[in-house]
């Protein structure tokens, strides 16, 4: 099926109108006409070749929502007509330890991605969200309830999954006290999940600007950390960390501000290895770990909850068009606090 796209040639190129070829639909697939595409701080990474492993063309794109507009003959949980979303990932092996536990997300052979990546043959390519339609096997396909506004939702699929998850393995809650580190994307979710969970929640940014923001999602407290004094005084206070920065920071004097037996959590990706002293760690028995999106079934679980719960994304919508520029603003941070492609500008075209 030709589908229309917007797409990078190359890490210096912008991205430009493109088409591509989709699938039909196979026995267990659903197609989606999407409506709504979230715009992740790891498109513009991939784009431009940050991780050195970029494949062109490019479709980036994988915060989906949309709507199903044909099912294959075996699919049994979706209906031409329902709600669906599709988040970082299309497929995994489905035998390995990991996906047969449901976190797919870490696959011992390697997830597939929803773009950037090879299917299971290792040949072709994935496209994702910043086209008209898309083809996934429907047990990596989301279900999306009308509750909520579309464009909100699409987010949850990467920022919103990314601050869910390891919030809900350590199983942070009542009586924990939590700080996020910055308010992006990912930071603004972060807050949100962290409040509704019970936690005690303080923000810790270095732009005094946010303090009503971060109040205004959930922030019981706000901490400025170009403040020496700030940072000396919140030494031993926090159990978790839930680190959301993607620029070079000192991760070893945010360490110093958790309890003993605290955890530094990381989902921001730095462009630069950290230097982690061993006595941040020895000093105070603390832990440095990491967490990578979610599995389907925990997304989906995520999805429920916001539903149940009227948790959305705070976006800016934003027309295809106007995807190189906003790329932009999103390096210097000027968006609150997520970007989201309106796809009916991309079938207008």
């Amino acid at each position: 099926m030709n589908t229309k796209a917007y797409a990078a040639q190359s890490a210096t190129e912008p991205l430009a109108p493109f088409s591509l070829q989709r699938r039909e639909p196979g026995p267990h697939d659903v197609q989606i006409e999407i409506l709504y595409c979230g715009v992740c701080h790891s498109d513009l990474h991939q784009v431009r070749n940050e991780w050195e492993n970029s494949i062109y063309p490019m479709v980036p794109g994988h915060e989906i929502v949309g709507r199903v507009t044909k099912v294959g003959d075996h699919v049994k949980g979706f209906a031409v007509g329902d709600l669906a979303g599709i988040g970082c990932f299309v497929d995994s092996c489905r035998e390995c330890e990991n996906c047969k536990a449901g976190i797919e997300q870490y696959c011992l052979e390697g997830m597939t991605g929803t773009y950037n990546a090879y299917e299971r043959d290792g040949k072709t390519p994935t496209y994702g969200g910043y086209s008209t339609r898309i083809v996934v096997d429907e047990k990596y396909t989301l279900k999306v309830s009308p509750k909520l506004p579309l464009e909100g939702v699409a987010p949850l699929l990467c920022a919103g999954i990314t601050t869910y998850s390891p919030l809900r393995h350590w199983k942070i809650g009542p009586g924990h006290k939590v700080a996020v580190l910055g308010l992006g994307g990912l930071g603004h979710m972060g807050v949100k999940f962290a409040a509704s969970f019970g936690a005690e929640v303080t923000m810790l940014s270095t732009s005094p600007s946010k303090e009503a923001d971060a109040k205004r999602l959930g922030a019981h407290h706000f901490a400025l950390t170009t403040n020496p004094e700030v940072m000396k005084r919140l030494r031993g206070t926090f159990d978790f960390i839930l680190d959301t920065v993607s620029a070079p920071h000192d991760i070893p004097a945010f360490m110093r501000l958790l309890k003993t037996n605290g955890v530094h959590i990381c989902v921001g990706v730095p462009p630069e290895p950290a230097s982690i002293p061993a006595f941040s760690l020895l000093a105070n028995r603390v832990s440095l770990a990491g967490s990578c999106i979610g599995g389907i079934r925990e997304t989906q679980e995520m999805l429920d909850y916001c539903a149940a719960h009227n948790i959305t994304s705070d976006v800016e919508v934003i027309n295809i068009q106007d995807i190189n520029e906003a790329y932009e603003k999103l390096l210097k941070g000027q968006v609150k606090y997520r970007f989201v492609i309106d796809i009916a500008s991309l079938r207008e075209n």
